[in-house]
């Protein structure tokens, strides 16, 4: 079982960044693909990026790429999402998963809160 706990969420400018980090417990991280979530009040969970085993693949939602950087950390038991260039409309609460496919993610942190103001 992983326990994955949020971080680094905040409240921001329109045009900041911010570096969210995800910390996993147990001595298996490396087994699992990582991805990110956002929720929006009123809105459905939103698939963001997900980064192989190996950090080596990453893949993007349209809405964030080439702003936002998924990486890893193996050594640490810790994913980073870099946002970059934030908009109002990124303002959601941003949740880690971890899963033992690219599609299907087993376990969740708790979220972490992003406002983003214009």
């Amino acid at each position: 079982q992983v326990q994955l706990v949020e971080s680094g969420g905040g409240r921001v400018q329109a045009g900041d960044s911010l570096r969210l980090s995800c910390a996993a417990s147990g001595r298996t991280f490396s087994r699992y693909v990582m991805g990110w979530f956002r929720q929006a009040p009123g809105k459905e969970r939103e698939f963001l990026a997900r980064i192989s085993r190996d950090g080596v693949i990453t893949y993007y939602v349209d809405s964030v790429k080439g702003r936002f950087t998924i990486s890893r950390d193996n050594a640490k038991n810790t994913v980073y999402l870099q946002m970059n260039t934030l908009k109002p409309e990124d303002t959601a609460v941003y949740y880690c998963a971890a899963g033992t496919l690219a599609t299907s993610y087993d376990y969740w942190g708790q979220g972490t809160q992003v406002t983003v103001s214009s």
